[in-house]
């Protein structure tokens, strides 16, 4: 049977724009840039590297995004970034250096200045204004110091830096570990423990209790006071701390006894115990991060290379650990998972950076239940023992917020 060129022509454009359809139903659309922190693995002394990948809307799954960049120092240990998600900030520790990027709205990093810590950096956290960084240093000397920040991000001057230390013991070394700014930037709160009561396979030359939560009102300048009673009680190793959306409850790891606890915010800084607290974990736990609708935490812990999800009761804050598909607290990462995000632009995907495995691992975030289901193709290769990892929405999709 013969074509006419009629036919023949309108055949082809049916094939064509059969196969246009194909490639656009098959069309990866990314909603975020993910950003991994890690060593180069070219030898010590070597800056860090600061990798980036995209996130597919659809799967997550992740895929190379622009070119791996310097971290501008060594040992990167953490990440944060502005409430614009136009700026990543990168903590090197061994360089006692916090350097300031600009993210281009393709993922590009262009480094822009450097400001130098009095010692090495351990912790970071931007307030909502985007009007100040909250730098946590240590071992020796521990501190918390407020970092201004210029409109477009630029890294300013130190307005105040507060010590760590206990009353009852001030001669003992606290040693900070992590930092979180309240959504409403009304308080700031560090978690530390205390390097003389604690020291496994060692001596201990301290009775006090070894871990703390510092508790800091935040004063129009960006300064720090301290909250009324802080600092409080934090079990034993305290590795991470985070806030829920609505400036109510606060949740601690504690890496040594294996538990998350939990505290109510009252009078707007001031923590107390959550009354049925604490509670479980996996072992080691290391990074917890909160869903943006207040309503799910996640922690990463490190032994045990699993990611543990847990339900808040939104009128007491209590975590739930009843949250899985099988039943189970337990989904699984790669080797030691040491720092966890979840997406802004959905709420639906949670990363793991896992510091032995050389990789992340993704999962899907079901917005009613808060399980987890591992994304496609997960755990993905990534830097060099990663050690930080964060996320920034991509073109105009609207964030996952609540409202208190």
């Amino acid at each position: 049977m013969k074509f006419s060129k009629l036919s023949q022509l309108f055949l082809v454009s049916s094939i064509g724009l059969l196969v246009a359809t194909l490639l656009t139903a098959c069309q990866i659309v990314t909603i975020d840039y993910l950003f991994v922190a890690g060593s180069a693995g070219s030898g010590t002394g070597s800056d860090g590297q600061i990798q980036t990948f995209a996130v597919d809307s659809e799967s997550g799954a992740l895929r190379t995004g622009a070119a791996t960049v310097s971290s501008g120092g060594v040992s990167p240990v953490a990440l944060a970034v502005s409430s614009s998600y136009a700026n990543l900030y990168v903590a090197n520790q061994a360089s006692n250096s916090i350097v300031h990027f600009a993210i281009a709205n393709n993922g590009v990093l262009t480094q822009k200045d450097v400001v130098t810590t009095s010692s090495a950096p351990i912790s970071m956290a931007v307030n909502a204004a985007g009007t100040y960084l909250y730098v946590v240093s240590g071992p020796s000397g521990g501190s918390v110091s407020a970092i201004s920040l210029g409109s477009t991000g630029t890294l300013g001057s130190t307005v105040a830096t507060l010590p760590l230390a206990l009353a009852s013991n001030p001669g003992d070394t606290l040693v900070p570990t992590g930092v979180t700014v309240l959504a409403n930037n009304a308080a700031v709160y560090v978690t530390a423990y205390d390097q003389a009561a604690y020291n496994p396979g060692g001596t201990t030359t301290s009775t006090a209790n070894p871990g703390w939560v510092f508790g800091y009102t935040v004063n129009s300048d960006g300064s720090l006071t301290a909250s009324s009673g802080s600092p409080w009680k934090a079990g034993v190793k305290p590795t991470s701390v985070a806030a829920d959306p609505t400036n109510r409850f606060v949740y601690v790891t504690d890496y040594a006894s294996n538990q998350l606890i939990g505290y109510t915010i009252q009078g707007g800084s001031i923590l107390n115990f959550l009354i049925n607290g604490p509670f479980r974990t996996g072992n080691e736990p290391s990074a917890i991060v909160i869903d943006p609708r207040g309503k799910y935490i996640y922690v990463s812990n490190a032994l045990d290379s699993s990611v543990s999800a847990y339900v808040i009761d939104l009128t007491t804050g209590t975590p739930s650990s009843a949250v899985n598909t099988t039943g189970s607290s337990t989904n699984t990462t790669d080797t030691q998972p040491v720092a966890i995000t979840i997406d802004p632009a959905l709420g639906r995907f949670i990363y793991t950076a896992n510091h032995l495995g050389d990789s992340v691992s993704g999962f899907r975030l079901d917005p009613n239940v808060g399980t987890l289901t591992a994304t496609q193709a997960t755990p993905y290769p990534s830097v060099a023992q990663p050690t930080a990892v964060a996320s920034v929405p991509h073109g105009n999709h609207s964030l996952q917020t609540v409202t208190p």
